[in-house]
């Protein structure tokens, strides 16, 4: 039987929520429908350890950053944000470390001690423009995209226009290079945690600079320009928007996967059911990976123009999650003691004297379809900063966070590789901070194969599109069918919990519709 509304969402995760909640508030009739058995998308807290059950994790997205503060205004949602600080632990296997946070004299006498006045310059300079850059470009997170070159005549002082260019366009190694540290290790640091995650890219790969200045929008109020844990786990920001969505009359429905976009005559008319019902509606929009959509959607229905287009964004995910209970926390050599580490982002990296590299090796091989021997990892213990997940037993809940590895391996499978993959991985925790793995009570891994199965992402591409697109170069709100629009990660601004992408694709269909943006 057809079922008629104004919009259906497919997908419910953030972006998807975001949407509904808008297109509500406007007076639409909207009806959201997941596939999944709970909403969240990627940003889910769940409980998926069997040897430790009560222990709450959050499995896909770990941190809040770049969700703008006033799309936060916006949906009325109050976030439980815990600062984290320090929010950086970079460790070595002997005595020097980086610890830093708000404590701007512990960070200069860190660098200084254990790094070079040359260094702390250096980082100085690379806080400084970033910071500059953030203040001339976030307000086009909440606008239709322009070109990077007409962004940066259009927001961006005079003096940055030509480097905002070069990172957008360019590697992220070309742009720390610019600011002259002496320390490869720290050059590592930046380039992993920002310009690597997430994408198909390395030290000299054009586009990796875009995903650097992504993942340095971070202005949520109390942020200081860091990522913040949201308390509750990255469940609690996908759970406060659908009770928004939901409030404003939104119908949300979950185990309900879409199996077909019906289209006649050039225009999305509604979607199929997996169970056949055909829901009827003047708009669809797709909170779903663009992959996904166009699966939806099937052969012949756009044209070959877009198709291409859609096809050039193509890859494989190269992240690896690796979620860990664990019964106590590590002890560092090189920081035996607690000063906050835990809370940290725990970079872990090769010695100084061969990091680039082996960074360099380290993509190289994935590429290959050969596993690593020492990928990027960042190290999270976020129940040290929020203890409301841990268990009665007591556990802690830890990630490690890889890139690169392979979505298919050359010379064998996942399969048969995973569990001793998993081991390898803590044996490298285990260099930095001895006895690790006998702290670990249970582990669940997803690598790309498997971020694809749990959370329905097209291969396992944990941004949807590469954030080495940036701006109008990625996913347009609009398709080439009518009354068909794209609301996920793979559009405007990026990858990540940012929302931005669902906002504007609301925005879009209200226009369209002449229909006024809910105030």
């Amino acid at each position: 039987m057809a079922v008629g509304s104004d919009v259906i969402v497919v997908g419910a995760g953030h972006n998807g929520l975001v949407a509904a909640t808008f297109l509500a508030r406007a007076g639409l009739s909207v009806r959201v429908l997941e596939g999944k058995a709970a909403v969240g998308g990627a940003a889910k807290t769940e409980h998926p350890f069997a040897h430790a059950p009560r222990l709450g994790t959050s499995t896909g997205a770990y941190l809040l950053g770049l969700m703008p503060p006033e799309l936060v205004a916006k949906l009325r949602i109050n976030l439980p944000l815990l600062r984290r600080d320090p929010h950086y632990f970079l460790p070595t296997t002997g005595k020097r470390y980086l610890l830093f946070g708000s404590n701007a004299a512990a960070t200069r006498e860190q660098m200084l001690s254990f790094f070079s006045a040359q260094d702390f310059a250096a980082h100085e300079a690379l806080q400084k423009e970033i910071g500059h850059l953030r203040e001339d470009v976030h307000s086009t997170w909440l606008e239709e995209p322009l070109s990077i070159e007409d962004t940066a005549d259009r927001y961006v002082r005079a003096a940055h226009r030509a480097t905002f260019v070069d990172l957008c366009r360019r590697p992220v190694g070309e742009y720390l290079e610019r600011f002259g540290f002496k320390s490869d290790l720290l050059k590592a640091m930046y380039a992993v945690t920002d310009g690597f995650a997430g994408v198909t890219g390395g030290w000299d790969t054009p586009g990796t600079g875009m995903n650097f200045l992504v993942h340095n929008m971070c202005r949520l109020r109390g942020s200081d320009g860091t990522w913040m844990i949201v308390r509750g786990g990255m469940g609690t920001v996908t759970r406060l928007i659908c009770e928004q969505a939901r409030s404003a009359g939104a119908s949300i429905e979950t185990g309900r996967n879409v199996r077909e976009i019906e289209v006649a005559g050039g225009t999305a008319r509604g979607v199929v059911l997996e169970d056949g019902e055909v829901a009827r509606a003047r708009v669809v929009l797709t909170a779903c990976d663009p992959f996904r959509m166009r699966d939806l959607v099937g052969p012949g229905r756009f044209p070959e123009w877009y198709e291409k287009r859609l096809a050039g964004y193509r890859r494989d995910g190269t992240t690896m999650k690796v979620n860990l209970a664990l019964r106590g926390l590590p002890r560092f050599t090189c920081l035996p003691e607690d000063r906050g580490q835990f809370g940290s982002t725990m970079h872990l990296l090769p010695d100084e004297a061969e990091v680039l590299p082996r960074l360099k090796r380290a993509f190289a091989e994935a590429q290959a379809g050969v596993l690593p021997e020492f990928p990027t990892i960042e190290w999270y213990v976020h129940t040290t900063v929020d203890p409301s997940l841990r268990d009665p037993e007591g556990h802690h809940n830890s990630a490690l966070f890889v890139q690169w590895v392979p979505y298919k391996l050359a010379r064998s499978t996942w399969e048969g590789e995973e569990q001793t993959y998993v081991r390898h991985l803590l044996s490298l925790c285990d260099r930095f901070a001895p006895g690790t793995s006998d702290q670990v009570v249970d582990a669940f891994a997803l690598p790309p194969p498997k971020i694809e199965s749990h959370f329905g992402i097209t291969r396992g591409h944990i941004h949807h599109v590469d954030n080495s697109y940036g701006f109008a170069d990625r996913l347009p709100y609009t398709t080439p069918v009518q009354g068909l629009y794209a609301g996920g990660a793979g559009c405007h601004p990026a990858g990540s919990v940012i929302g931005a992408a669902g906002h504007n694709a609301a925005a879009r269909v209200l226009d369209d519709l002449g229909v006024r943006f809910p105030a």
